[in-house]
């Protein structure tokens, strides 16, 4: 259902058109969306019915790359790009449930993700929202909130989580993370997922879908994904299907790449130390 009146949305913004961040928020069942982005997230379903488990799965191996920054990687610092409005587990509910003073900042373009988080900012003090656009880097490594949160003298975990797709390459996106990561102190380090291209049917279905509801939502060969992580070394396992990506068990017994359920051959996720 739609936020409702009298709640702390602000009613200036258009809701005749879906965003990502609410589009994603309806295919988790979430409630912070509007009509327009439940028909966004009806597309999705029609071309991919398993769109909604392709979006848990995304907020699952968040979860498990965040244990794994702050359980193995000792990082307790997390810049939440696109962040969006998970009805699942957020990125500093992971990381504090590990390490309580973990502190988070989210950024999203989309204003309904900033009132969403006035909840947050309420009831915990090592987490801050603020509206800003990947697009514009450097007003990001400028905000003064963000500068205040985080302690950019130390290691920072910059999450690019699910968003890479909503931009083209002629955009350069790979250079807006790189202006950020310029500006990460050593031992940091960037978290990716994105739609891949092996080839098959069902990952052309997603890009179809994505194209049709919100305009964007390219898919990328593999060997181009890991172009984003700029040079960086991977961290085992490597750039991997999200069923078979375990960075605390690389060694883990997973499913061989083919034996996976087609919607499970959409996102890949990979996580890059800058040394």
């Amino acid at each position: 259902m739609a936020p409702s009146e009298g709640s702390d949305y602000d009613p200036g913004f258009d809701t005749s058109q879906p965003t990502i961040a609410r589009v994603y928020d309806a295919l988790l069942g979430g409630k912070d969306n509007f009509a327009a982005d439940r028909e966004g997230a009806a597309l999705y379903l029609k071309y991919v019915p398993d769109a909604g488990r392709c979006a848990l799965e995304n907020r699952e191996a968040l979860v498990r790359g965040v244990h794994y920054l702050v359980r193995t990687a000792g990082i307790d610092q997390f810049l939440d790009i696109g962040s969006g409005l998970p009805t699942q587990k957020n990125t500093h509910q992971a990381a504090q449930e590990i390490n309580p003073d973990a502190k988070a900042a989210y950024v999203d373009n989309d204003p309904i993700v900033l009132a969403h988080g006035r909840a947050l900012l309420a009831t915990n003090n090592s987490t801050i929202v603020v509206t800003a656009d990947l697009r514009e880097p450097q007003s990001i490594l400028d905000n003064e909130e963000i500068r205040n949160h985080l302690d950019f003298s130390r290691p920072i975990a910059l999450m690019v989580v699910g968003l890479h797709m909503h931009f083209h390459d002629d955009e350069k996106p790979d250079e807006w993370v790189r202006t950020i990561m310029d500006a990460l102190a050593p031992g940091s380090y960037l978290f990716i997922t994105d739609f891949v291209d092996t080839g098959e049917p069902l990952q052309k279905s997603m890009e179809r879908a994505g194209l049709e509801s919100l305009g964007n939502g390219w898919i990328r060969t593999p060997e181009r994904i890991t172009q984003h992580f700029l040079g960086m070394p991977l961290v085992p396992p490597g750039l991997d299907f999200l069923a078979r990506w375990f960075p605390e068990d690389p060694d883990a017994d997973v499913p061989a790449a083919e034996d996976l359920a087609p919607y499970q051959r959409i996102l890949m996720a990979g996580l890059a130390k800058k040394v």
